[in-house]
Order: structure tokens, then sequence, then C-alpha cells
């Protein structure tokens, strides 16, 4: 539709011209054909009705006899100096969208190997991931996730690294390549938790911290093991429809501010049976506020998880979220659903 603004727009002022006679100095407003063409078009297309519009100014002139006067001469002037205008702004802009399609295309294929795409089965459960970037432009944020099946049982990390930009990706993909290969070594989440501090502190050195929740789910037993670092706590959807809060026994620091003391973090263990789920999510989520600044209510549409489709609850969810922002997030939104899969 837009691209036959330019015409529509000359042949309006073609017609209000001969209308209303050469007194009223229409003509001149011909060349916003090419102005608009220059907004909307290629620098081909923008030349193109430049041209379209310089003829019907010449014979937009003729008919009003301007051309024995000085104001048929300044319209041609005017056309063809937006002609000109809109040919380079066109250009211009397109060189812009190419280069910005090649940052998004090197962002995509960065996301495909930091944010690899998580196994939809896992042994007996059922996974879904949604990552919603606060930049419209790049999926890439400071948000992390990943899914290990361990000798241990299934070992899950979502976190969410201070700070925005390519320093943030780096810290993201540490923590992440530490967790895909410690998780298959060592025997206890404050273990592999101790790994992933002393991996931040020592690549960060306090410039940066991650807040992380470490969860390990023993299927066989129906329970599963949080460890929380400075993060916001998972929720468990019973099978009745009811909502827990997994917080912490106590809250400890995040990844890489170990240095400065506190207390290590705890462990703690809940009941995770069939029919029940396993929403991790970052700050984003919850922090994503509406028009009068309310924050979203995450207990309150747990509802929306219903659907037998792990990824279409999920997606459900996350367009609830952005539905509720009205508009694009502050701040990344990452969440990671976990239930066991239907027999």
């Amino acid at each position: 539709m837009l691209s036959w603004l330019p015409i529509v727009v000359m042949a309006v002022v073609a017609g209000i011209d001969i209308s209303a006679g050469p007194e009223a100095g229409f003509l001149p407003l011909v060349s916003l054909g090419p102005a608009f063409a220059g907004l909307i078009g290629t620098w081909r297309r923008t030349a193109l009705i430049g041209g379209v519009a310089l003829l019907l100014c010449a014979g937009l002139g003729v008919y009003d006899g301007l051309f024995d006067t000085q104001r048929g001469w300044t319209a041609m002037a005017s056309v063809a100096g937006v002609t000109l205008a809109g040919v380079l702004a066109s250009g211009s802009r397109m060189r812009r969208e190419a280069e910005l399609a090649g940052v998004r295309s090197i962002a995509e294929v960065t996301q495909s190997v930091l944010m690899r795409p998580v196994p939809r089965h896992v042994g007996e459960l059922r996974t879904a991931v949604s990552y919603t970037s606060a930049v419209a432009e790049s999926r890439i944020g400071g948000d992390l996730y990943e899914v290990v099946a361990s000798p241990y049982g299934v070992r899950v990390i979502v976190g969410d690294v201070q700070g925005k930009g390519l320093a943030a990706v780096a810290t993201a993909a540490s923590v992440l390549g530490v967790f895909r290969e410690a998780a298959h070594d060592e025997p206890d989440l404050t273990s592999l938790a101790a790994r992933l501090e002393r991996t931040v502190a020592r690549e960060e050195d306090g410039e940066k911290f991650v807040t992380a929740v470490i969860a390990e789910i023993h299927a066989d037993e129906r329970v599963t093991v949080f460890l929380n670092c400075g993060h916001p706590p998972p929720m468990i959807v019973r099978a009745d429809g009811s909502t827990d809060l997994r917080c912490p026994p106590a809250y400890a620091l995040p990844l890489g501010l170990g240095m400065h003391g506190g207390e290590p973090p705890l462990t703690h263990r809940s009941r995770f049976a069939p029919g029940d789920q396993l929403l991790l999510y970052t700050d984003g989520v919850t922090e994503a506020r509406d028009a009068d600044g309310t924050f979203y209510p995450l207990r309150e549409r747990a509802g929306l998880l219903g659907d037998a489709d792990a990824e279409e609850a999920l997606e459900a969810l996350r367009g609830d979220v952005v539905r509720h922002a009205n508009g694009p997030l502050h701040d990344d939104a990452a969440m990671m659903l976990l239930r066991y899969r239907q027999r």
C-alpha cells in the first residue's frame, strides 16, 4: 500500500492544481511524490518517481501557462531538487539497512552458538524455552539458560548477567561453557555453583556478576533440588493449579561476588511429580510493567501454562508478558518450562 503513496499524492496534487487554477500555487507540491518515494522506496524507484513528477510538473505548467513566467521554472527546479535529495536519502537508507541486516545475521549466528536450542525431551522430562530481547533488532542479551542430562540427574540453569552488550554476552558464554562441562563432573550443586563462581570471579574480577538458579531434577524420586544465587525464585505449578514459589532458605550473593563474603548458597528440595510444571525465569518477566507501572503478576497468570503442548503453553505466557508491557520490554526475558512427558 505504501508503495503507491507517491503516485497517489502526485495524482491528488494534479487534481487540485487543475481544479484550483494556476493562481493557487499548488504545482510545486508535485515534489511530494519523490519525497515520499525516497522515504519508502529504493533509489532507482525514487529516481523513476522523480522523472514522472518532472513530466507531470511540465505538463501542468504548460496547461497553466506558467512557463511564460518564472513560476513554472521554479516549480521544475523544486521537483528536480527534491528528487535528487530523495535519491541520495534512499541510497543512504538502503546502505544502513544492508549493514543492519548483516549485524542481525551475525547476532543470530552468535545466538545459535551461545544459546543453542535445548533438547525437547530429556529423560522423562519435556522442556520448552523462550527468549525475548529488550532490543527489537537483536536477540542477544545477558540472559542465559541450559539443560544437561548428567549422571546425577537432569541439571538446568537460568541466569542473568549484570549489564548489557558484548561484555554481557562474553560473560554468559563463559558461564554456559563451564556449566555444560561441570554439570557432568561435579557431584552436587554446591560444587557446581562453586566452580561457576570461580569462573566468573576470575574472568570478570568483580566487574560483573551473574544471578542464577540451578536445579537438579531426580525424576525417579520425583524431587528437584534447587540452588539460588541471587535470582528470582522458580515457580512450580502444581497439578491442581496452585503455585509454589521456591524461595531459598537464605539468599546467597550472585556468582562473581563471593569474594565479598556472605553466606554460601544452600540447596533446598521440593516435590516435583507428574502433572506439576517447573518454570524458571529471569527478572525481565516479573519486572515487566504496564502503563500504570504495575509489575507483571506471574503467579496470577500461571493458568496460561495449561496447554498440553509445553511450547504452546510457554508462548502463551510470553505473549501475555509482552501485552502487559504494551511495547518493547525494558529488559531481556528468558523462561524455561519443564514438565513430565505424557505417557
